[in-house]
């Protein structure tokens, strides 16, 4: 039972918001944006990661990056990353910054738009406002992406000196692997629950676990990890598309990437639209409809 609803009642009407809301449309929207910002995000977090205490932030990004991504995408990308990084970075970092936060913001208003359409809400805030918020968000992705690596990274140094003074054990390996992990899904986590609060035009508390974050990053883990074992063991876009496949993997990737979102998020609102003292359709605040008084959703 979900707030007093049986779970094949959840799915029915889960499977009814999606089909209202045109997820998959809103999906394939996004995995557009996505693409188009993806560059410029990885250029700007390489760009700052040098200026960090911490070495080999970047290697252990792009590792990462290499475990999620199919292996066509993720060459496209590391081509694309190297060749622009290659050159002093500084000037990009000077010069450049306003442009690449501007392009890199440009996948988050697309989620902003698509999840005030989840919340049937329409954008309220001015255009500054909501490019300034989408900057914001991605600024606290990048540093959060950065942070949790740092600790990655942090943590195979003490692996390394723990394994040069008593040995290296299978235990121990296991242990460091268990607990990049769960840095990562931390991490995640806390950038959905982020996305969540803030991208839609609604009033919200921030909660760091939610039904939608949970099962979104459960899945945006499972289905990367799938996706690539899939491209790289059974479909070779190569072969079919030459070197225009890259880019198909990457925006499949990327628009699979968006479902996830979407979905937890319609998961999210369809919990707080069972509850009493949630906010139901088109509601920016609760009780704002029919002069405070809730609009019961009816099941």
């Amino acid at each position: 039972m979900i707030q007093g609803v049986s779970t094949k009642q959840f799915l029915v009407d889960l499977n009814q918001e999606i089909g209202d809301d045109n997820v998959f449309n809103g999906a394939a929207a996004l995995g557009f944006y996505l693409t188009l910002a993806i560059f410029p995000a990885i250029i700007l977090l390489m760009t700052i990661i040098p200026y960090l205490p911490v070495d080999n932030v970047d290697k252990a990004i792009m590792d990462l990056l290499g475990q999620a991504l199919p292996p066509e995408a993720f060459g496209m990308v590391e081509g694309v990353v190297t060749e622009v990084t290659r050159e002093q970075r500084g000037g990009l970092l000077s010069f450049g910054l306003l442009g690449t936060l501007w392009a890199a913001s440009s996948g988050m208003i697309a989620i902003m738009d698509q999840l005030n359409i989840t919340y049937e809400v329409k954008e309220a805030r001015s255009f500054l406002r909501a490019r300034a918020t989408a900057i914001v968000l991605s600024l606290l992705f990048g540093l959060l992406v950065i942070g949790a690596f740092s600790l990655i990274v942090l943590g195979g140094v003490i692996q390394d000196w723990i394994g040069n003074r008593f040995g290296f054990s299978d235990a121990l390996l296991i242990f460091f692997v268990v607990f990049r992990w769960i840095m990562i899904v931390l991490a995640l986590l806390l950038g959905f629950s982020m996305i969540y609060r803030y991208a839609p035009n609604v009033e919200q508390k921030f909660m760091f676990i939610t039904p939608g974050s949970v099962l979104g990053v459960t899945l945006l883990i499972i289905v990367s990890l799938g996706f690539a074992f899939y491209t790289s063991n059974f479909g070779d876009y190569s072969a079919t598309y030459g070197s225009i496949g890259a880019v198909i993997i990457l925006m499949l990737w990327l628009y699979i990437a968006g479902l996830v979102i979407l979905i937890g998020s319609e998961i999210n609102v369809l919990v707080e639209h069972y509850s009493p003292e949630g906010k139901q359709k088109g509601e920016k605040k609760e009780g704002q409809r029919r002069g405070g008084k809730l609009a019961k959703r009816s099941r």
